[in-house]
C-alpha cells in the first residue's frame, strides 16, 4: 500500500503517524517544502521516499512530485496531511490520480463555515445564527434582528485569526466602513468553548473521541494575549456526545480525524460552532494519549492500513492539559524550577514552532492527573505571576 504524505515535518510531532504507516508495513512518501537534509532523523527513517516541493501552494509542482512518486512506486492509494492548510490540495490531488477520499466538490462544504452551517442545519443541528456577508443591508438588518455582541470571521479559516467581536452601533459602523466580504457574522453566544474530537473509521463509527475544555475562546487568548491552558474531560457529558456524534455523522466522515467545536451554555446546553477534519492543532494528540494511554498515531494508521479495528477500546483515566506562558512575562517560579515542582504530572516540555507559539505560548509543559482539582492547582502553579 502506498500513501502520499504531505508536509509530514509540521506540525513537528507529525512524523509518529508516517512511523506509526510504517510498522503496518505501507510505504510511506512524503513530499514537503523542508529540504530533505534538514527532516528529523526519525522521519526520513519512516520515509520511504521524499520528493521535496520548495513552492508547495503551486499545484502544479505538487502534480509533478506525485508523478514522480507513482513512476517510482506505482499507484497511490491514499493521499493525506491531517493538515486543514493542505485540504483543498489533496481534494484536487486525488481527483488527478484517481485516489479514494473527499474530491474537490465536497470541500466547500468543510473549509467554509457559511457551507458547515448549511450541512448542520440540513442535519437539524443548527448552530450560532449568521449570515455570509453580501451587503451592508444585510448585515445591518442581522445586527437589528440579532443584536449585540456580533461575531465577525473569515468565511474560510482557521482558528481565530482576523476574527473580532463587535460590541455596539458604533463599532458595526466602523467595521462596515470597508465592507468585510467574505466574512460571516454570527450572534455571540455566551459561554466556554469545548470540543469533541477524535477518528472514525472507515464506515463512519466513531471508534475513539475525547473533549477538552478551553480557558477561553481563541479569539480572547489571542486579542488579550492570556496565559494558556486546556484539558481533557475524563467524562463527556452525555448530551455533548450524543450531540458531537450527529456532527460527525452529519458530515458522513471515514477514515478521519475531527476536531468539532461547540459553545457549552451557562445552563449546560451545547452549541455546535464548527467542524475540523484534522486533529485538533499544538500537541493535543500527545494529550489523548497521555489522558487515555494510548497511541491515536498508530490507531489512525490501523485505520488507513485497512486493519481491523474493532478490538480496539479505551478509557479516560487522567485529565491532561495543555499549560503555557507568555515569552516576556515573569512569572513566580522560574521555567526551569518547574518541572521539580510538577514532579509525576509532567509529560513532556516540547519545543514550540514559532506558528504555534504565537497562538498558545511557550514554553509549554504537558501534564496530567486524575483529579481535576489537583490538576487546576498545578496550572496555577505554572501560571502564577510575580509581584
Amino acid at each position: 500500500m502506498n500513501v502520499v504524505f504531505l508536509s509530514p515535518q509540521y506540525p513537528p510531532q507529525y512524523w509518529h503517524f508516517c512511523r506509526a504507516l510504517r510498522e503496518r508495513g505501507v510505504t510511506v512518501l512524503g513530499v514537503g517544502d523542508t529540504p530533505p537534509w534538514e527532516l528529523r532523523g526519525e522521519l526520513a527513517g519512516a520515509l520511504s521516499d521524499y520528493v521535496h516541493v520548495p513552492d508547495m501552494e503551486r499545484h502544479d509542482a505538487l502534480l509533478r512530485a506525485l508523478g514522480l512518486l507513482v513512476h517510482r512506486h506505482g499507484r497511490i492509494d491514499h493521499i493525506d496531511s491531517l493538515n486543514e492548510h493542505w485540504l483543498d490540495a489533496e481534494a484536487r490531488l486525488r481527483d488527478d490520480f484517481n485516489v479514494p477520499g473527499m474530491r474537490p466538490r465536497e470541500t466547500q462544504w468543510y473549509r467554509s463555515k457559511s457551507g458547515m452551517a448549511e450541512v448542520l442545519e440540513a442535519a437539524g443541528l443548527a448552530g450560532p445564527p449568521g449570515v455570509l456577508v453580501r451587503s451592508r443591508a444585510q448585515v445591518e438588518a442581522f445586527a437589528e434582528e440579532h443584536g449585540f455582541p456580533l461575531i465577525f470571521k473569515p468565511d474560510i479559516g482557521v482558528g481565530a485569526e482576523m476574527t473580532y467581536r463587535v460590541d455596539s452601533r458604533q463599532e458595526l459602523e466602523r467595521a462596515l466602513a470597508r465592507l468585510p466580504v467574505g466574512f460571516v457574522v454570527q450572534r455571540f453566544i455566551r459561554g466556554r468553548v469545548t470540543t469533541f474530537d477524535g477518528l472514525t473509521d472507515r464506515e463512519g463509527n466513531v471508534i475513539f473521541a475525547v473533549s477538552f475544555v478551553y480557558c477561553d475562546g481563541v479569539m480572547e487568548i489571542i486579542r488579550e494575549q492570556q496565559d494558556v491552558y486546556y484539558y481533557t474531560r475524563r467524562e463527556i457529558p452525555a448530551a455533548l456526545r450524543e450531540l458531537g456524534t450527529k456532527v460527525v455523522q452529519a458530515f458522513q466522515l471515514r477514515a478521519r480525524f475531527f476536531h468539532a467545536e461547540f459553545f457549552e451554555t451557562p445552563e449546560g446546553s451545547f452549541v455546535p460552532l464548527e467542524l475540523n477534519l484534522r486533529p485538533p492543532g499544538g500537541f493535543t494528540t500527545d494529550l489523548m494519549n497521555f489522558a487515555c494511554d494510548v497511541d491515536v498515531y498508530r490507531l489512525w494508521a490501523r485505520v488507513v492500513a485497512f486493519d481491523d479495528v474493532s478490538d480496539f477500546s479505551y478509557r479516560t483515566p487522567y485529565h491532561a492539559a495543555h499549560v503555557a506562558r507568555r515569552p516576556g512575562r515573569s512569572y513566580q517560579h522560574g521555567a526551569a524550577e518547574v518541572p521539580g515542582l510538577l514532579g509525576p504530572a509532567l509529560m513532556a516540555t516540547p519545543p514550540v514552532p514559532p506558528g504555534i507559539a504565537q497562538v498558545m505560548g511557550a514554553p509549554v509543559f504537558l501534564i496530567r492527573h486524575g483529579d481535576e482539582g489537583e490538576l487546576m492547582r498545578l496550572i496555577s502553579l505554572v501560571q502564577r505571576r510575580s509581584g
